[in-house]
């Protein structure tokens, strides 16, 4: 469900998908071929939330900003199923694990992968092609050429997925 808040109506790209489960509150903007999953929560009730083109929001992923701040969700971004997103920036082609963590103002570089369960701490820093994992999360190694082709194909096939799939192919029975 998409709902306006104090006048603060939520924007969906072209070709994006918002699951009906999915709850999308105020200041939101869903770039474009963006998955949203059922039981998605994207609140931008006292803050903001931006999301760009080509991500997936898994499902139960809650995604919050703090007041008066943003919360940035760069180019197909995939937060797995039962991540917590609040206030940080996450830069391009980033990949978040299931059941991780990513707190305020923390940044996340480009193309860096945070693994499941995994706590980024406020303001910490990932950098760019990172891999990082633990509580709080540590960098442990650096991505390669063949994890990128892998996510690179994920990543298109959640971008067909609300462009076609989803809105052809899910009936309710």
């Amino acid at each position: 469900m998409i709902y306006e808040f104090e006048g603060k109506v939520p924007s969906v790209g072209k070709g994006s998908y918002v699951a009906e489960s999915a709850v999308v509150i105020g200041d939101v903007v869903i770039g474009e071929r963006c998955f949203i999953a059922p039981g998605a929560v994207i609140r931008g009730d006292y803050g903001s939330v931006r999301i760009g083109d080509g991500s997936a929001v898994e499902d139960n992923v809650v995604i919050h900003a703090r007041p008066g701040e943003t919360t940035v969700i760069g180019k197909r971004i995939t937060l797995g199923h039962g991540a917590i997103i609040h206030t940080p920036v996450i830069e391009d082609c980033a990949v978040i694990g299931m059941g991780a963590l990513v707190s305020d103002f923390a940044h996340i570089g480009e193309w860096a992968a945070i693994g499941e369960g995994a706590v980024v701490r406020n303001r910490q820093e990932i950098p760019p092609g990172s891999i990082a994992v633990g509580v709080p999360a540590k960098v442990i190694g650096k991505v390669d050429d063949a994890y990128k082709e892998q996510w690179s194909r994920f990543k298109s096939i959640y971008e067909e997925l609300a462009e076609k799939r989803y809105p052809n192919g899910l009936k309710k029975v």
